[in-house]
């Protein structure tokens, strides 16, 4: 009698936890699709253009010198990047190229970038020409700053440690290389990660 009772009792238990097993998994933080640009031990994916010098130090991406720029082996059309970044020397000089193309020299001919310039930081540069003026006040010496950019269709827009500061609607790269500018300033890089998203339903999206 015992066992008879067991087997639907079995049942049923079996029931819930195949029926709870889906609601703990869509509760759980959505924090897939990421990957890691940088794996804290060497250049893998980076490819250096032109007289620059990247180095590995203390688990970060460091920026020695050059004049020049490091980009990812792959080119990308849509994500989201994230990056933390401290200047290591006054008068600082970077940026992140954002769908670059490997014409010019020393830098992408009419390229996109995000800049960290101390003097004009986090504003967005075509080329040499300013198309968003900077919105963030310089920061101090070694303090880490989190970089977020959003690239979709003809829109990117970039978050600074949390605060949104700009969104642009211009882009006219469909796609390219992400890259880490070199002018001579020493910087840090670490915690930098990439997130692919769908292509289409955007203006300027392929």
């Amino acid at each position: 009698m015992k066992m008879i009772l067991l087997k639907p009792f079995s049942v049923v238990l079996l029931a819930c936890l195949n029926f709870t097993q889906p609601c703990v998994a869509a509760d759980a933080p959505k924090d897939g699709g990421w990957v890691s640009l940088f794996n804290g031990k060497d250049l893998s994916g980076w490819a250096p253009v032109y007289d620059v010098t990247f180095a590995v130090t203390n688990g970060n991406l460091r920026l020695v010198d050059g004049t020049g720029w490091l980009r990812t082996e792959k080119q990308y059309a849509n994500f989201v990047l994230e990056a933390e970044w401290r200047a290591l020397v006054p008068a600082y000089d970077s940026g992140f190229f954002i769908r670059a193309a490997l014409e010019g020299k020393p830098w992408p001919k009419d390229g996109w970038q995000v800049n960290l310039n101390r003097s004009a930081l986090g504003s967005l540069v075509k080329g040499y020409k300013t198309v968003v003026p900077a919105e963030t006040p310089p920061m101090p010496l070694n303090k880490w700053v989190k970089f977020r950019m959003e690239v979709r269709g003809r829109t990117l827009t970039l978050d600074v440690d949390g605060e949104r500061a700009w969104e642009f609607k211009e882009l006219d790269a469909d796609r390219g290389y992400i890259g880490i500018q070199a002018e001579g300033k020493a910087f840090d890089f670490r915690n930098i990660r990439i997130q692919e998203l769908p292509r289409g339903g955007g203006a300027g999206q392929k």
